[in-house]
């Protein structure tokens, strides 16, 4: 199988070269999507060996991931991993999603971080469970990890996706559509890795209220 990462990223020049070179051993192509970043983002990722899509403007998180689904599903990807840039996820887990779609026959595979024991910093423990509440009150889906941004879908189950939100809210809205599509999923354990730089770059109250309220409009419409 043709397995492609996504990277979505937006000013992530001092880590996507990192990133992109530790991922290319675990995946046949990467492609990172330049959310409009204002530094050398793009082409870091690409002297590291990555095919970039480029945003004119920043757009945010789920369109990015709505774009590279697409250029990997162009790419003729039979899976499609989903990873952060800014180093928390370990690309040598990649093997380990797509391992899961092949023995569970499953068409998506979220990666938890709970299923293991973790060091999580506290506020994104809670705001991590107020997600997982707020995505199945809204959702009907329940999972121990509605925020994971380290994921993988089969071409089939990428093909059935519909990612209408720009922003953050797109990790629920991933649930979302495999509750809706009926697609069948599984959770894997996955590790973390939490520095200044990828606490920086994550949510803040402020972003978490602001996710919710659209999660909320989402349902509604």
């Amino acid at each position: 199988m043709k397995v492609v990462a996504v990277i979505p990223a937006y000013n992530e020049s001092s880590m996507i070269a990192d990133v992109v070179q530790k991922t290319v051993s675990f995946a046949d192509e990467v492609v990172v999507i330049d959310d409009g970043s204002t530094d050398r983002t793009g082409e870091a990722a690409r002297q590291a060996g990555a095919r970039v899509y480029r945003h004119a403007i920043n757009r945010g998180l789920g369109a990015s991931l709505a774009t590279g689904i697409a250029a990997a599903m162009k790419r003729g990807a039979d899976v499609i991993v989903t990873l952060d840039a800014d180093g928390q996820h370990d690309p040598s887990e990649i093997p380990n999603f797509v391992r899961a779609i092949e023995e569970r026959k499953v068409d998506a595979v979220i990666g938890s971080r709970f299923l293991e024991t973790i060091d999580m910093p506290f506020l994104r423990r809670v705001y991590n469970r107020i997600g997982n509440v707020l995505t199945y009150l809204l959702f009907g889906i329940r999972t121990t990890d509605s925020q994971s941004g380290f994921r993988a879908f089969t071409r089939h189950g990428a093909s059935r996706l519909e990612l209408k939100t720009n922003r953050m809210e797109v990790s629920s809205e991933f649930l979302k559509e495999i509750h809706d599509k009926r697609l069948s999923f599984c959770e894997i354990p996955c590790s973390v890795k939490y520095t200044d730089y990828s606490m920086s770059k994550g949510q803040s109250l402020g972003v978490g209220v602001s996710t919710a309220f659209k999660l909320v409009l989402r349902r509604l419409m």
